[in-house]
């Protein structure tokens, strides 16, 4: 059997991290990877979560199951701080996913299973994972304009074009705030234009929100996801705990189904419920438990909003520095996109040309289509990479 298997096509992100870690030179600099990193390099436990670990240490008394759906209170914890009151707790069925990874693999599942002819229309460029779970589940797919390279922007008016093509009962997936790879993102007066196009057309949203807190704040960067779930008829939320909570490796995820008829509630709570037993039964408790923790003590919230605002500001210093650099060295303001955008990604624009040459010549990883993670920078490297931009021909 298994000498009928094909080489599968490498993760190129994962590629680029490993050729890193091969480079001897003292000097480098990884951008590629999408996790935080502080100004010593190190991807710290926050402090909250820290806590919250030795508090479930001491209360912890059994590691038995909890329930297909992972435990409710995390269910609830996580409603509230991505929804708060946009809708009522009824209208939501949610359960606990190995990371955004798993909520999104489950939403596809849910679509795949709800509606088999439904297509899903994706922004181009979008995560490069949607597009690997998509294909391996074969489900169709459609993209979507969404970045104009020559502003840095979004192409608000080619993503309104595209997205009219689609038909009712096609799913439109969106990201919540800061698009990965981009870091570009809509108003919120576009979101309300794409709520209006959507709910004319009959289409399915799915909000897969990992960076929230990480844009502009936790309500700010919520804002979108609470007025598509407050708007249309149903919606799909895959949300992360990987990067405001810094618990990557515990895979901590959520996926919600919201839908303004309540009594759908039921059926779709089960139809998740039935999707987890037969993905992985039950999913990881450890992460979620934390979270839980951490939302339901108010010390522990207000600590954990402190050094996620801190991070936060920390990544839009890092952006205007890196902003100002390019606008001093290039003489021009081709690069003041980088200061608007917001998470961790930029993506700069620049040739795959130019992006191996800083690669081959300064040590500089970063992704092909030219994404950095600017949380990868600090202030001491923020001037050789834009030097480094400016002498490869950005």
């Amino acid at each position: 059997m298994f000498n009928t298997l094909t080489q599968q096509p490498a993760d190129k992100i994962l590629a680029l991290l490993q050729l890193y870690r091969e480079d001897p030179r003292d000097t480098k600099i990884d951008l590629g990877v999408g996790v935080y990193k502080n100004a010593e390099g190190v991807t710290p436990i926050m402090r909250a979560v820290k806590e919250a670990e030795r508090r479930w240490w001491d209360a912890e008394e059994t590691k038995a199951y909890i329930g297909l759906a992972g435990d409710p209170q995390f269910s609830d914890v996580m409603i509230n701080l991505v929804l708060a009151d946009a809708v009522k707790r009824d209208q939501v069925a949610a359960v606990a996913t190995p990371g955004g990874t798993g909520a999104v693999r489950q939403a596809f599942e849910l679509i795949k299973m709800a509606n088999p002819s439904a297509r899903v229309f994706v922004s181009n460029p979008t995560w490069p994972n949607h597009l690997s779970i998509l294909k391996h589940l074969n489900v169709e797919t459609v993209t979507y304009r969404y970045f104009d390279e020559a502003t840095g922007g979004v192409d608000f008016h080619g993503m309104v074009e595209d997205l009219n093509a689609a038909q009712a009962g096609d799913v439109v997936l969106l990201h919540g705030c800061c698009h990965n790879p981009t870091g570009a993102n809509l108003t919120l007066p576009q979101w309300q234009a794409v709520v209006d196009l959507m709910n004319d057309k009959g289409l399915i949203p799915m909000v897969d929100i990992a960076y929230q807190g990480f844009g502009d704040g936790v309500d700010e960067d919520a804002a979108a996801t609470r007025l598509v779930a407050s708007s249309c008829p149903e919606t799909l939320i895959a949300a992360s705990c990987s990067k405001n909570f810094g618990v990557y490796r515990e895979r901590t995820g959520i996926l919600m189904a919201v839908s303004q008829d309540s009594r759908l509630q039921a059926v779709t709570q089960g139809n998740l419920a039935y999707l987890n037993r037969q993905n992985y039964s039950f999913p990881p408790d450890h992460g979620s438990r934390l979270v839980t923790v951490v939302l339901s003590d108010d010390g522990l919230r207000a600590d954990w909003l402190e050094e996620l605002e801190s991070t936060r500001l920390g990544m839009l210093s890092l952006r205007q520095q890196l902003a100002d650099e390019l606008r001093t060295l290039s003489g021009s303001d081709r690069f003041g996109f980088v200061g608007q955008h917001r998470g961790m990604f930029s993506r700069l624009g620049l040739s795959p040309e130019i992006v191996e040459r800083l690669r081959a010549e300064y040590a500089i990883y970063m992704v092909g289509d030219s994404r950095i993670n600017v949380a990868g920078l600090n202030a001491q490297t923020v001037p050789i990479l834009a030097r480094a931009i400016i002498e490869a021909g950005g």
